[in-house]
Formats: structure tokens, C-alpha cells, sequence
């Protein structure tokens, strides 16, 4: 499962909901980065070499934007850490409803931080345009130290608990 990113995330439906819909929004995540790559330095898809690598590659390694994805969840679970479950009159169960706020939750974010170079070309370093292990570890420390800073998150480290401050 997901793990911890602050002592008090006790939110396990929520938590679940996330771990669920993973596999699927981690395809949405590469699709919009696709999307966020045309529309910041090819708006007129002008096919070249590099826009045709982005739009072709489908196979990368996931480890990396798998941390991305865990450290958005946690971001959300931060942000939303009412645990106090709300009574529901349409008939859908709390689970259900976690996973459609967070899908859609998750999908704004990753249009949101679209919108900025720093995000798209970490990404892009991280998964189709892999190309070594060491560049990608930067892309990866690179990209979480934006999503924390666009956040307004600090992650600090003490006796082996990471707690998030809001700055």
C-alpha cells in the first residue's frame, strides 16, 4: 500500500480510493503531460523528431512517476485530512465518492502544474524521454522539490518521521 507521508494521515478510505485508481490516473498523468508538452513548445504540432518520440512512447520505467503520484496523494490527503466521514444522500459509498473526488482532484493537478516548463521537463526526463538512471533520479528529485514548493509544502525530517508544514 501507499506509505505514510505525515504521522497524523489516518484517512485509510481515501487512502485506498488512491491505491486503487492508480494504474489508471498514472495513464491519465502521461497523457496530459503529453498534452501540457503540445501546448507549451508545439502548439502548432509541427511533427519532429522529439514531438514524434513523446507522442509515440508508451513504454518507460514507472518507478519514478509512481512517487510522483504517491507524493500527490499524500498532498491531497494533507489538504483534505478531515477524516470525519460526511453523510451521503445519493447513495454511493464513501469509497466511491473518495475516488471520484480524487480522480478529479488529481486530473486539475496534473493540468495545473502542466502549465509550468519546470514540471513538463522533469517529466518528460522521467518517463518518455528516458534515457539513464542517474538523470532520471535528478528528474525525480527535481520535480518533487517543485510539486512541494508550487504546494507551498515543506517536508521535514525528524527521528524518522516526514512531517509536511504548510510554509
Amino acid at each position: 500500500m501507499i506509505e505514510k507521508l505525515f504521522p497524523l494521515d489516518k484517512n485509510y478510505i481515501l487512502r485506498q480510493a488512491q491505491f486503487v485508481l492508480e494504474e489508471e490516473l498514472l495513464e491519465q498523468m502521461i497523457y496530459e503531460l503529453k498534452r501540457s508538452y503540445t501546448y507549451l513548445y508545439n502548439p502548432l504540432q509541427l511533427m519532429d523528431q522529439t514531438y514524434a518520440r513523446i507522442l509515440d512512447s508508451f513504454e518507460f520505467p514507472t518507478d519514478r512517476i509512481r512517487m510522483i503520484y504517491r507524493q500527490l496523494c499524500g498532498i491531497y490527503r494533507y489538504k483534505h485530512g478531515d477524516n470525519q466521514l460526511e453523510l451521503l444522500f445519493d447513495g454511493k459509498s464513501h469509497f466511491e465518492k473518495f475516488k471520484e473526488d480524487w480522480e478529479n482532484s488529481f486530473i486539475n493537478y496534473v493540468k495545473e502544474l502542466g502549465n509550468h516548463e519546470q514540471y513538463v521537463k522533469t517529466m518528460l526526463r522521467m518517463t518518455v524521454l528516458y534515457d539513464t538512471e542517474s538523470r532520471a533520479e535528478w528528474a525525480e528529485n527535481n520535480c518533487k522539490a517543485f510539486i512541494n514548493q508550487y504546494f507551498d509544502l515543506k517536508i521535514v525530517k525528524r527521528q524518522g518521521e516526514l512531517k509536511l508544514k504548510v510554509g
